[in-house]
């Protein structure tokens, strides 16, 4: 009876607030037309052709041995990306959070690199490395004709690009284990080894499963990295592009884009709903007291070599994309000169002009978007709740060439072939596109930061006569600002570097940096590329910068004049 009360006056609540039931309506509407449409529409294309429902499409695609290849390249790629990064991840986690070892502050460097970055930069590093004219392969070692591209090349760059999200996911749980329990351990007598494998690992379990399958969605879906540097070595996503740019079989292409995003759909599943809950089930609140940090030397000495020697590696990778802008000719002419970044700003400054431009647009509105719907998810309770929070954390999942297709498909005709609300050409297609592909990132935030807010402070402000977008406005948003703040630079930041969702979008009339640089380096113009990915850098993390004083100065963490 408590119960149908309490639900009978939330609807009450609801009814009686305009302004938040008009919210609710349109956010659905917008998650139903930009994100569950253009997926729908991917599952018509694949069934519906010649004007009757047939999974012919699926029974061609699966008998083609080659595709069949594909499958079992892009699952074993997968596993292995997610094991390696998964493994490197916990390594750099356990040793910043229990080893006693110098350096610790190049780890937060290298966890922020991938992120400043266009995803194929390492590709392109590696490549002028380890390439047929690569610098070691070709001069330090003389060997001629190496070959990194392929499998070999793209676990090392899939590895090294993901294994820094491993280390930031598993050491926030690191730092929730408590002391206590380990050390309990140790004055039983176990060893250091027998308290790692039988009191350590067991609580991160859960945590090593979710990083995997975290790690596992990316390698599958990625794009750009089996593009630049795969080869030979076909995965999905490539095979995607390539059944349309290559074969024009959009039928084929739409129903191995329902295949991958079938594939992403369980496992987004399988890492939401149950290891997400078994692992904060498992560590359960801050550690009681800080930890003693291990200072053996048997453990610190080879610990800090390995550690030292990757980050070194990664760091040295991204720092080659410079200087490979001020050498003449990479591979045969190492001169410095400044042709390349003379060339790029000199030549046409759209895909710099438009990228900004585009990005600008998308960032605040996502932010925005994030914060409502986190608000809502949090805060209210209402019929489709659960629908928002599922498909807005569900577009993570969607690989970005699935959500291109899609698009285009959804979004030029239509499945109904009505002709209406045509955007492809437009730039609305690709600041929807940024929008949706950074959503989840910024609602994750914003839901972790409202679950620390009182209800009562809200409450006050609803008693005192304020409707829910006073509320939102005036108590809530500021009270969440660093969230809304990280949450507008990312926004901004993935869709700088973002690639595989717009690929297929890019016009004559709206044209990006990060297709501009793998067009330069696929045919081999590797200074022009180096060049274009530098400015791009910079113009990222310029950006991050801007938003560090931006918490400085606006964000909660700065003292209330008049108190202590």
């Amino acid at each position: 009876m408590d119960k149908r009360k309490s639900r009978e006056l939330d609807r009450k609540k609801l009814l009686g607030d305009p302004i938040l039931v008009l919210t609710i309506i349109a956010l659905i509407l917008f998650l139903v037309m930009f994100i569950a449409y253009p997926l729908f529409t991917l599952l018509v294309d694949s069934v519906y052709y010649d004007k009757k429902i047939s999974l012919d499409a699926f029974v061609r695609i699966f008998r083609q041995a080659s595709f069949r290849g594909v499958i079992r390249n892009t699952l074993f790629l997968g596993v292995v990306s997610g094991v390696l990064s998964t493994a490197i991840g916990f390594l750099f986690a356990y040793v910043d959070c229990y080893v006693k070892v110098k350096f610790k502050r190049m780890f937060n460097v290298v966890s922020v690199l991938p992120v400043v970055s266009p995803p194929f930069v390492l590709s392109l590093s590696v490549i002028m490395l380890f390439g047929r004219s690569g610098l070691i392969t070709k001069y330090l070692l003389g060997i001629r004709g190496a070959n990194i591209q392929g499998l070999p090349g793209l676990l090392i760059v899939q590895t090294l690009t993901f294994f820094p999200v491993c280390y930031l996911m598993l050491k926030g749980l690191l730092k929730n284990i408590d002391p206590s329990l380990e050390e309990s351990a140790r004055n039983l007598g176990a060893s250091r080894m027998k308290v790692f494998t039988s009191v350590t690992l067991p609580l991160l379990a859960p945590g090593l499963g979710n990083a995997f399958l975290v790690t596992f969605i990316e390698a599958v879906a990625d794009f750009t990295n089996p593009m630049m540097i795969g080869g030979n070595y076909d995965t999905l996503a490539t095979s995607i592009y390539l059944q349309i740019t290559g074969s024009y079989d959009v039928t084929g292409a739409a129903a191995m884009a329902v295949i991958l995003l079938g594939l992403t759909m369980v496992l987004f599943i399988l890492e939401k709903y149950w290891l997400e809950r078994k692992t904060y089930t498992t560590l359960s609140g801050k550690a009681s007291r800080e930890r003693m940090p291990i200072t053996e030397k048997s453990v610190t000495i080879p610990l800090t070599v390995i550690c030292l020697g990757l980050t070194v590696f990664v760091i040295s990778l991204y720092a080659l994309i410079p200087f490979g802008a001020l050498f003449k000719l990479w591979g045969r002419d190492y001169s410095l000169v400044w042709t390349h970044v003379e060339y790029v700003l000199t030549s046409d400054l759209k895909p710099f002009t438009d990228s900004l431009l585009l990005a600008v647009i998308a960032a605040p509105i996502t932010a925005i978007l994030s914060m409502i719907i986190a608000y809502l998810v949090v805060k209210r309770k209402f019929f489709g709740k659960r629908f928002i929070e599922f498909v807005s954390m569900f577009a993570m999942a969607v690989p970005g060439t699935v959500l291109g297709i899609g698009y285009i498909r959804g979004f030029n005709q239509g499945i109904f072939r009505s002709g209406h609300l045509v955007l492809t050409g437009t730039a609305a297609i690709i600041v929807l596109a940024f929008i949706v592909r950074s959503l989840p990132v910024g609602t994750r935030a914003g839901i972790t930061a409202l679950q620390q807010i009182d209800k009562s402070i809200e409450e006050s402000a609803y008693d005192l006569g304020a409707d829910s977008g006073t509320v939102f406005t005036t108590v809530t948003l500021p009270l969440i600002k660093d969230s809304f703040f990280s949450g507008l630079v990312t926004a901004f930041v993935r869709s700088m570097t973002a690639t595989s969702a717009v690929i297929f979008l890019v016009s004559p009339s709206f044209q990006l940096i990060t297709p501009q640089i793998m067009a330069q380096a696929e045919i081999g113009r590797y200074g022009e590329a180096c060049a274009y990915a530098t400015i791009l850098i910079a113009i990222v993390y310029a950006a991050i910068l801007f938003m560090n004083i931006g918490l400085k100065y606006f964000g909660s963490s700065r003292k209330v004049r008049g108190t202590d």
